[in-house]
């Protein structure tokens, strides 16, 4: 039976259960899914400090994990900016797959795709701190070539969750500003919280949207099923 390992890097059960929901409705036949939440850290990470304490409480929350289950067939670190997740390959064999780095491989390709040579991704997400950080990430991963810019709204993903109405009307103006940067071909929409926020946009945005945490539990459940077609 194909296990998946899901860790939420944060303190918040309700970001946990709402990606197990996720998680659940993309679980493949006779699929397993573990949920974890991190055993220590912020509520929601939205600052440098933040993040570093989550690259601790990643590893500390898979030991625990294999422990008393043993290893699963492929682990999703389910934070937009993959805190923990380099440390966790040095650990282990098994697939590894961070929200960000999948996100925005599958937007460059989409770039790509669209705009060839000179086509570009940007990013658009929650909580102005994220700004250097998934550059800096983006620049690690090879991927910042074709980023055009990361967007941020005032609020962080936290806020954002909790009010939807407000949060669709943020995420649309900041796709619109993301557009105003040459060759935009494809937006990734970055953050656990927002995982019910792109798709009510992708109608109001002339360009293929990234839904981070869709394709991110995808990714995860096609690498825990050994490479074969999932859902």
């Amino acid at each position: 039976m194909p296990t998946l390992l899901l860790i939420n890097p944060n303190t918040s059960a309700t970001v946990t259960q709402l990606l197990a929901h996720h998680a659940g409705a993309m679980r493949p036949p006779e699929g397993v899914l573990h949920a974890v939440t991190a055993p220590f850290g912020e509520p929601y990470i939205a600052s440098a400090a933040a993040c570093a304490v989550a690259e601790r409480a990643v590893p500390a929350a898979w030991a625990a994990h294999v422990a008393t289950h043993g290893e699963p067939d492929a682990v999703l670190v389910a934070c937009f900016g993959d805190p923990g997740v380099a440390a966790l390959r040095s650990l282990t064999r098994v697939p590894v797959l961070g929200l960000a780095e999948v996100a925005m491989r599958q937007a460059q390709a989409l770039a790509a795709t669209q705009g060839g040579p000179d086509g570009r991704y940007a990013i658009v997400t929650g909580g102005a701190a994220w700004r250097p950080l998934l550059w800096a990430l983006a620049e690690r991963l090879g991927l910042a070539d074709r980023l055009a810019e990361v967007v941020t709204v005032e609020r962080t993903g936290a806020e954002l969750m909790a009010d939807p109405p407000a949060a669709q009307a943020l995420l649309r103006a900041a796709c619109g500003e993301a557009l105003t940067h040459d060759d935009v071909q494809a937006i990734v929409i970055g953050g656990a919280a927002l995982a019910d926020l792109a798709a009510p946009l992708a109608g109001q945005v002339p360009v293929p949207l990234v839904d981070n945490v869709r394709v991110g539990l995808r990714a995860a459940w096609h690498a825990a099923c050994g490479g074969r077609s999932t859902v």
